[in-house]
């Protein structure tokens, strides 16, 4: 034992107790060097580690990469999302397709029965007899043979589908979907009737959103679609 009371047998290295990373009970103490964790986990003060802008996060959200809209929506520009994976024909596309078909099957038919009938009242209300029932018949008979695709919708790529997705209506769905086509036969109030049953028809295309019509409905649930 020495004056002062440092004892050299205690500290044989030479240190002195409670020197730089020693501890003066016998316990090393880490020290944290350049790119060492701290004690808590974040470099430089305590706290739980950040994660780096596009990286993991460790708590398990992931952080979108710079520029990346987190929000935005995986659906095609201009398209909405629908039921079934098929987008729905407007009622301006639609409308167009009936015009279509109108013209292609009305027009050449009442030329040739006015040529054989003539203009007279009787043959004017057989001639619009005809066109009508003409008209019907062909609605049915393309949107069952057809994949749903008469002359019009097809030229504008539309189609229908039977209720549930099938590709082609059977004669009965089709049968009532068109129905109202022939509304115009019913004497006295037919015309009123026709006009009234078609801006209603309208009306529903535009405000359903799967823009299914009373007809449509009426049939079972059957669709005008793009494609």
């Amino acid at each position: 034992m020495t004056s002062g009371g440092y004892d050299p047998n205690q500290y044989p290295q030479g240190g002195q107790p409670g020197g730089y990373g020693q501890d003066p009970y016998g316990q090393q103490q880490p020290q944290p060097g350049y790119g060492q964790q701290q004690p808590y986990g974040q470099p430089g003060h305590g706290g739980a580690p950040q994660p780096g802008y596009g990286q993991p996060d460790p708590y398990g959200q992931q952080q979108p990469p710079y520029g990346q809209d987190p929000y935005a929506q995986a659906y095609p520009q201009g398209q909405q999302p629908n039921f079934g994976g098929v987008q729905p024909a407007d009622l301006g596309i639609r409308f167009g397709a009936r015009v279509i078909d109108n013209l292609i099957v009305s027009i050449p038919l009442m030329i040739v029965l006015t040529l054989v009938l003539g203009t007279g009242t009787g043959g004017q209300a057989v001639t619009g007899l005809v066109a009508t029932l003409a008209l019907y018949g062909y609605f049915v008979a393309m949107e069952v043979t057809q994949q749903g695709q008469t002359l019009g919708k097809k030229m504008l790529g539309l189609r229908v589908l039977a209720p549930g997705g099938a590709p082609s209506l059977t004669p009965e769905q089709s049968l009532k979907r068109n129905l109202f086509t022939v509304v115009s036969l019913i004497p006295c109030l037919g015309l009123f009737a026709s006009v009234g049953l078609s801006i209603y028809i309208a009306v529903t295309i535009n405000n359903d959103p799967n823009k299914q019509g009373w007809h449509d409905k009426f049939a079972g649930g059957t669709q005008v679609v793009k494609g």
